[in-house]
């Protein structure tokens, strides 16, 4: 992988050139900083040329060229900018792979069906049985799908092997490390290296789904068998998919199924290059997606993010622009894999930060990064004990403070002085009238509040206290 240098002559140019290319909040980042992030990124996912001359910037591998080329593939506004959705995707934990090169091509393959595979050391994270158990249900993802079949062999020399590294490791020419550390990454068949699956130690590897923030800073427990799975992907021939829903999409999710992981673009892929499998699997239910338009569409929070608002509901939320008209659907780990899916409440403070609540715990985002030594309880806030979930939150720009409805009662928080207001929980029918008393979700747009119960909205006037108009919740999404 090629090597960032400080002061080298591309660097100065992204530097120079920095208004046109790289209009972005650079959060918990400086300049600099984000500069290099995206030089490093799209030189190690996208083939950017490390190229110090001026006509660098008019050729194919121009750094305008490239955003537009990963804004493509992630599906997002192409501008050829590095704006902050653009930085937001390039800082999640994601496969140390390409998404376009010449050797990530799919075909031809592996020349022969039956393949054997090699563990060759454990990570300390993990019970040696559990690596194994893993490992062995990634590769029956595959032979699920294809005519494919994998032997494990414990010494000799095996088609695919195994092993878990750190920094500069072996002979491999991608080490791990810089300001990109890969997850893990994994060469396919047309490539010298071809077979060699290595996952990278610095990272936390589990035996299940959790994904709790530990005490080292952006280090999680990211689920092996998943992430196996992907880079099995790659050793087969599979290049990266765009597709969100796909196991074989660059970044980490934790919302796969464990159960089958495979979407139909990832069955579509592997069976372009082996054919399907003479005993082929049950075809598995697929997961449900919320209907936007639908009647009864509710919300599990809404909240404020810069000039967008984002309505969640279970793993997805959807981006909406009020000013363009504009909707986005994601899923929330796409962008941040240490949230959990069914977000309970969320609120921006004057700070540019959001609050995430479940339970009673809460997460917070800073310059579209999450911030470590989260979560924390809600007790941090001032709530007593007792209180094991908020409902809805919503801050007022015009006074900083955070209403948090728990029930039939609200509390009143102090952004500046972060303590709760005295006097506090106070019934919300007696200072809301008209919304009803248990609120689902809540903000403020334009100086209103919105207050979400199952299907329906309330615009409330927080000055006159009265409800102005009565809306479907999904009025904000063009239904």
């Amino acid at each position: 992988m090629l090597r960032f240098r400080m002061k080298s002559p591309l660097f100065l140019l992204l530097s120079v050139s920095f208004s046109y290319a790289f209009p972005m909040h650079p959060g918990n980042k400086s300049e600099e900083q984000n500069v290099q992030l995206v030089q490093e990124y799209l030189e190690q996912f996208y083939e950017l040329e490390h190229e110090p001359k001026l006509q660098a910037w008019k050729s194919r591998n121009s750094l305008e060229d490239k955003i537009q080329q990963m804004q493509e593939f992630f599906q997002l506004n192409v501008t050829g900018k590095a704006d902050a959705d653009t930085l937001a995707v390039m800082q999640q934990p994601r496969c140390g792979m390409p998404d376009i090169a010449s050797f990530v091509l799919a075909l031809p393959g592996w020349s022969k069906t039956k393949l054997t595979y090699r563990i060759l050391n454990y990570t300390p994270d993990m019970k040696a049985a559990d690596v194994d158990r893993a490992i062995h249900r990634a590769f029956d993802v595959w032979s699920a799908v294809t005519p494919l079949t994998f032997t494990r062999i414990h010494q000799g020399a095996a088609d695919l092997k195994i092993a878990f590294a750190t920094g500069v490791h072996g002979r491999c020419p991608k080490p791990f490390g810089g300001a990109l550390p890969a997850l893990a990454h994994a060469f396919p068949p047309g490539y010298p290296f071809r077979g060699n699956v290595h996952f990278n130690e610095d990272y936390n590897w589990a035996a299940d789904s959790d994904t709790e923030v530990n005490d080292a800073p952006y280090l999680m427990r990211f689920n092996l068998f998943l992430v196996a799975a992907h880079e099995i992907g790659h050793a087969l021939g599979l290049a990266h998919s765009n597709d969100p829903q796909a196991l074989m999409f660059p970044y980490f999710k934790s919302t796969l199924s464990v159960d089958f992981p495979l979407a139909q673009d990832d069955i579509d892929g592997i069976q372009a290059i082996y054919g399907p499998s003479p005993h082929p699997p049950k075809e598995p239910a697929k997961p449900t997606l919320p209907k936007a338009c639908d009647p009864k569409t509710s919300f599990d929070a809404v909240t404020t993010l810069r000039q967008e608002v984002m309505f969640l509901k279970g793993k997805h939320y959807w981006r909406v622009y009020p000013s363009l008209s504009e909707v986005n659907y994601e899923l929330i780990s796409t962008f941040w894999p240490s949230l959990p899916s069914g977000i309970q409440a969320a609120y921006e403070n004057m700070n540019d930060q959001v609050l995430f609540f479940k339970d009673n715990r809460f997460w917070v985002l800073s310059g579209l990064q999450m911030e470590p030594g989260y979560p924390k309880t809600i007790n941090h806030l001032g709530f007593p004990q007792s209180i094991k979930k908020i409902d809805a939150a919503a801050f007022d720009k015009n006074t900083g403070k955070t209403y948090f409805f728990v029930g039939n009662q609200y509390w009143r928080y102090d952004e500046n002085s972060r303590s709760m207001d005295g006097g506090y929980p106070r019934k919300t029918r007696d200072d809301f009238p008209g919304i009803g008393p248990k609120v689902d979700a809540a903000f403020q747009h334009n100086g209103f509040f919105y207050f979400f119960h199952k299907s329906k909205q309330w615009e409330f006037d927080l000055n006159d206290k009265r409800v102005t108009r009565v809306m479907k919740s999904n009025s904000w999404l063009n239904c």
